[in-house]
């Protein structure tokens, strides 16, 4: 990939992914019916079917890639229930109970992890690791010490330290005992073997693109296929169908960009995350004998914010000031949907959607709050109730003015901008190799990109979800959409996000 920091060479890759084969399952190519249908072949959506599955229900987990390549292949997989400075701020908005779920659920998520490693002896990287918030600033050394006592009053074992074995100086931090880390698609992929089979399956290449309410509920494909189930978990990350439940309003996308670098000192242990906005995120894991060191930052909004390229060049630049830096190997970015008031939403979709369920807005805590998700709606489907619904629960919001705040202003971002400003460039106008450029077409903006092999690919820059315009992400050659997190390839093909049709393309030649 590459030799040093700074200096990139290869495309973003995820190591998760780099290090793990590919799957092959098949294309939903018949009409089916089973008991439950999920939506998304991440971590929520395999845990729940596997977890179904063990109930003796029949599943079918529809996927519109390959399973555990989404998000879920590019998080930094920690297992912990410390989400940055979250418990202060939960027990004053909500109270101690609600707050006492959140950190139940996901302690709750971390213990089973670690059992269902240990009992089918995954081969994962698993192992248990204290978690810490740290502060390299004077003035969030108050919020860690009452985030602290906030997290022991709910039964969390914490501490409030002021040293740490990273290779810098903190000015304080707060640890949580008993936490982890591991290696995701290993993990997913193990739990996804026991799915198939007794009338379940899992489709890959299979969007599902309708949804028609009703029981039982049926969801039509990209084939035209429909599946029929008596209930439906919409599990993709961005909810595929929101039904009454104004989740285009309720979400908000936001990507981060993560380093794995080689280094001649050892990493200490443990596994770290800045209270500072702008700070670092840090963990070890086992590569080729030795260890890659994964460092995360340069958080912001979808396609908002200076080049994408500046978030990796940022993060080399503090690994080269951290570490004695010998290799870059991998490099890559992940999306995650953050809600309202910071909490996923898991649960049922809506109070008119008795058998519908979902999970998002994970605020990029999503293998504890992911595993907690699916054990909740286990539990709701199979027994109608769960201890930490309230919490979670997607219509926590129904009568909240916020909510008609939040969907004014979303729809007003929502309106495609004006093409009239932009004069039609002269014909023959193309970008250099590898560069993009916007132009002036007939019906609106285009998008071009040229390729190495000087083939210039033309979309119609028109978000298919709600007519936002993509803007060019030259890290990851992409269209992203600013409004609700869509993305697409170059050639208009979707990468993820609530869009369910690819851009209009206009070829791979392009004509002015």
């Amino acid at each position: 990939m590459t030799g040093t920091t700074g200096t990139f060479t290869s495309p973003p890759q995820s190591y998760w992914l780099a290090s793990t084969t590919s799957t092959a399952h098949p294309a939903l190519d018949s009409d089916i019916t089973v008991d439950i249908a999920i939506v998304g072949g991440g971590l929520v959506g395999i845990t729940v079917a596997y977890l179904l599955k063990q109930e003796n229900l029949t599943v079918a987990v529809l996927e519109a890639d390959r399973i555990g390549q989404g998000t879920t292949g590019r998080t930094t997989a920690k297992i912990t229930s410390q989400h940055s400075l979250i418990y202060s701020k939960l027990i004053k908005r909500l109270g101690l109970e609600k707050a006492r779920q959140y950190a139940q659920a996901n302690e709750k998520a971390i213990r089973f992890i670690e059992n269902l490693v240990n009992t089918k002896k995954i081969d994962c990287d698993f192992s248990p690791q204290a978690a810490y918030v740290y502060t390299r600033e004077d003035q969030y050394i108050k919020a860690i010490e009452e985030e602290v006592s906030a997290a022991a009053s709910l039964g969390i074992k914490a501490h409030f330290v002021e040293q740490s074995a990273l290779p810098f100086e903190i000015k304080a931090a707060e640890r949580f005992d008993n936490q982890g880390q591991f290696h995701p698609r290993k993990y997913l992929l193990t739990l996804a073997k026991d799915i198939p089979g007794g009338g379940s399956q899992i489709f890959e290449k299979t969007r599902a693109i309708d949804f028609q309410e009703g029981r039982p509920f049926t969801i039509i494909t990209d084939g035209g296929y429909r599946v029929r189930a008596e209930s439906v978990v919409i599990a993709s990350h961005f909810p595929a169908y929101g039904g009454d439940g104004y989740y285009f309003a309720r979400v908000y996308p936001e990507r981060a960009y993560a380093l794995a670098i080689t280094a001649q000192e050892q990493f200490p242990g443990g596994i770290y995350i800045a209270a500072e906005p702008e700070g670092q995120s840090l963990r070890s894991t086992p590569y080729n004998g030795g260890e890659l060191i994964i460092i995360v930052g340069g958080r912001h909004r979808t396609g908002q914010g200076p080049p994408m390229e500046d978030h990796y060049r940022s993060l080399a630049r503090f690994a080269e000031q951290t570490f004695s830096v010998t290799g870059t190997p991998y490099r890559w970015s992940a999306q995650d949907y953050t809600s309202l008031d910071e909490l996923p939403y898991a649960g049922r979709l809506s109070p008119n959607s008795a058998n519908v369920y979902v999970a998002t807005g994970f605020r990029k805590w999503g293998i504890s709050n992911g595993t907690a998700s699916a054990l909740l709606l286990k539990d709701l489907i199979v027994h109608g109730e769960s201890p930490y619904e309230a919490v979670y629960d997607p219509a926590r919001f129904k009568a909240d003015p916020m909510i008609k705040s939040a969907v004014s202003v979303d729809v007003d971002i929502a309106v495609p901008p004006a093409h009239g400003k932009f004069e039609r460039l002269p014909t023959g106008t193309e970008p250099a190799p590898g560069k993009a450029m916007v132009v002036a077409g007939e019906k609106g903006n285009l998008g071009l990109y040229k390729d190495e092999k000087g083939i210039v690919h033309a979309v119609n820059l028109v978000c298919t979800h709600m007519g936002c315009e993509p803007v060019w992400n030259g890290a990851e050659l992409s269209w992203d959409c600013p409004c609700h997190g869509s993305r697409f390839t170059y050639e208009g093909d979707i990468v993820e996000g609530p869009a369910l049709k690819p851009l209009d393309s206009k070829g791979d030649r392009y004509n002015p």
